[in-house]
């Protein structure tokens, strides 16, 4: 009889520890997970033309197109255009700069032939124009003595060279980014 009643207040105990144990619940929570993936930013720009054939008649324009493309998925940037003129270009030609490109400026002295915009982040290929109406003006004042007078080391040339460098952070100003880029 002993046995029988240990048993059952074993059987009981167990009975009574399976109610409790199962009319019990915590209150838990857990969050999805979030996974950051830190990629590489970068800015690439590119200078093209597609002109290539610059004969001089006086008074004349000459079809001369050279473009900078900052390149899709590239940063924020200061985009640069240098353009150098040979000392006689003055002579025979001229141009104006397109429209959107500002002078730069360093300490209130304008930097001959450094013209600046600012770009935002790019999502696709984006191009800007250097010279306006991509083209050149002979001047009508040429005479073909001067032209007949040229050689091949003093035919008059324009040289364009396109630089860019990130906005955000360290550069505020396009005369500090032109401080660095141009070193």
């Amino acid at each position: 009889m002993k046995k029988k009643r240990i048993s059952l207040v074993m059987a009981l105990a167990l009975v009574l520890t399976c109610v409790i144990g199962g009319t019990l619940a915590w209150l838990t929570s857990k969050t999805a997970e979030v996974k950051n993936t830190f990629t590489v930013g970068d800015i690439d720009i590119a200078l093209t033309e597609t002109t290539t054939d610059y004969k001089m008649v006086p008074g004349n324009t000459i079809a001369k197109d050279p473009k900078v493309t900052v390149v899709k998925e590239s940063e924020a940037c200061w985009l640069f255009v240098k353009v150098d003129e040979s000392t006689n270009f003055g002579d025979f030609m001229t141009y104006e700069i397109a429209d959107g490109w500002t002078q730069l400026t360093v300490d209130g002295v304008e930097v001959e032939g450094v013209y600046y915009r600012e770009v935002d982040a790019t999502t696709a290929d984006t191009d800007f124009a250097v010279l306006k109406d991509n083209q050149v003006t002979v001047s009508s004042e040429v005479t073909k003595t001067q032209l007949n007078a040229l050689t091949t080391d003093t035919y008059p040339t324009l040289t364009f060279t396109a630089y860019a460098i990130q906005k955000d952070n360290n550069f505020t100003t396009a005369e500090a980014a032109w401080a660095e880029v141009s070193k």
